[in-house]
């Protein structure tokens, strides 16, 4: 139960074997300056004259590759990557900063905020930009990658847009506790839980001894000063703000970020172009059924395709 709580949810728990080696995919290495040292990611090129895209891992211990330690081997950023370049459009896809080949950009992962990851995108961005000639570089941002892309997406930095691959559109306080009550197996603990979101969301820490033991290790105190400045951000606000091109695109299987947050996007944003993938899940493949068994078996199947159409619906958003 824990350990599916913890991939609903979108917890952040980036310590321990979240620094574990990561093999390293086809394309090149390429870096950009983080705070104390290099921020890394993985480049395949397009070809001549292609449009350049960042792509940003979601939450957690999430590689460049769309992986985790927490069970994830779909390798789905990098299969998003790779059909982008047979779509004639090149990407960066990168490790956040303090984990895998990222990890000597700042001392604690957990010192990370999204403004601080936006800084990182601003980096990459303005580093693409230079190095490819483009004009501008578009980002797309993979469920709580879609927030940092957003946050992004205000300040001054060339980007040519954003693409929101399953991203939430509701504040995660909100997306948190519906999906904790939808699980059955949280009963026991679902008092522990709201109470300890309540406290994140007016800024205080629980102590972790005061904490249930199966949920303890699952919200150690980096974790939550993390948390307490993700529940602060409201993707629909920041949506309404974004100015540019924007596409919205959302899987009718996915079991952590639903409909409603699609929809509280596309009310933020009704000029922007929206994609729903009715039989995609969050790790963007496609599944058969509403059953959870074996939709989330898919979250570490690397051999199941991409699903179909999606890389050919961004490229062509990018391209257009």
């Amino acid at each position: 139960m824990i350990r599916e709580l913890v991939i609903l949810a979108g917890v952040v728990a980036m310590a321990g074997n979240a620094m574990a080696q990561q093999v390293e995919p086809a394309g090149i290495e390429v870096e950009a300056a983080g705070p104390i040292g290099p921020l890394k990611g993985t480049l395949l090129d397009g070809g001549k004259g292609a449009p350049v895209v960042l792509i940003i891992p979601g939450s957690g211990p999430t590689d460049r590759d769309g992986n985790s330690p927490m069970g994830v081997t779909a390798g789905y950023l990098r299969q998003l990557a790779e059909s982008l370049a047979s779509n004639g459009v090149s990407s960066v896809r990168i490790d956040k900063r303090g984990m895998f080949g990222s990890r000597a950009a700042v001392a604690d992962p957990n010192s990370a905020t999204i403004a601080s990851y936006a800084d990182d995108v601003v980096t990459w961005v303005n580093m693409l930009k230079a190095r490819t000639g483009a004009r501008c570089v578009w980002v797309a941002g993979h469920s709580e990658g879609t927030l940092v892309a957003l946050t992004a997406g205000q300040r001054q930095a060339p980007i040519c847009g954003l693409v929101l691959l399953a991203g939430p559109g509701r504040k995660l306080g909100v997306v948190m506790r519906e999906q904790f009550r939808a699980n059955p197996a949280n009963a026991p603990f679902m008092d522990a839980l709201m109470g300890l979101l309540d406290a994140l969301e007016a800024g205080r820490t629980v102590p972790v001894d005061m904490l249930p033991p199966p949920i303890a290790p699952i919200f150690p105190i980096g974790v939550q000063g993390y948390l307490i400045d993700v529940l602060k951000h409201d993707p629909a606000a920041l949506a309404t703000a974004y100015m540019g091109p924007l596409l919205i695109v959302q899987g009718g299987r996915d079991l952590q970020v639903v409909q409603a947050d699609a929809d509280a996007l596309r009310m933020a944003a009704p000029t922007a172009r929206y994609l729903l993938l009715p039989a995609m899940n969050h790790v963007l493949k496609d599944v058969d059924g509403d059953g959870s068994a074996a939709n989330l078996a898919s979250y570490a199947d690397a051999s199941r395709p991409l699903t179909p159409g999606l890389a050919d619906a961004v490229a062509a958003f990018i391209k257009r």
